[in-house]
């Protein structure tokens, strides 16, 4: 895992809507990756409507939000549509930003539930190794009114 002031790795994944994002299209902007296992299951379903909801908070923050798992554009873009996500779902399905991030396992096909709150600048400005579903977005919210 990642840790506080290391540079956020370098990447380029596809997103649910079809674009690409890539960490260099992110260059000045404050943004959260978290990996979450797999689409439209109770856990990721609450931690992606968490964010939903706390959304007018987070883009007041000017942070922009990004989840990644190893699942299909389809199975994301279905995930997005069905909740009503206002953010982009990211496909690692090479699991190339999971393993340089420590999120990928060696034995079970699903990334770890972490995340990563990435400043402009490019490095970290917090890791979580372990989150919960349902509050992951206001522990987000409180830890960036900390760091301003």
């Amino acid at each position: 895992m990642l840790t506080t002031g290391e540079i956020f790795p370098s990447f380029e994944l596809q997103a649910h809507d079809g674009s690409v994002v890539s960490s260099a299209s992110l260059a000045g902007s404050i943004y959260l990756v978290y990996f979450y296992p797999k689409a439209d299951t109770p856990g990721c379903t609450k931690e992606a409507c968490s964010f939903r909801d706390a959304w007018s908070d987070l883009k007041d923050a000017k942070v922009k939000v990004f989840g990644v798992s190893y699942d299909t554009l389809r199975s994301n873009r279905a995930f997005a549509e069905k909740f009503n996500l206002p953010f982009l779902l990211l496909s690692d399905d090479e699991k190339a930003l999971a393993k340089s991030v420590g999120a990928a396992r060696l034995l079970i096909p699903v990334p770890k539930r972490i995340s990563y709150l990435v400043g402009a600048d490019g490095k970290i400005l917090k890791a979580y190794p372990s989150v919960s579903p349902s509050s992951h977005a206001e522990d987000v919210l409180k830890d960036l009114s900390h760091l301003r």
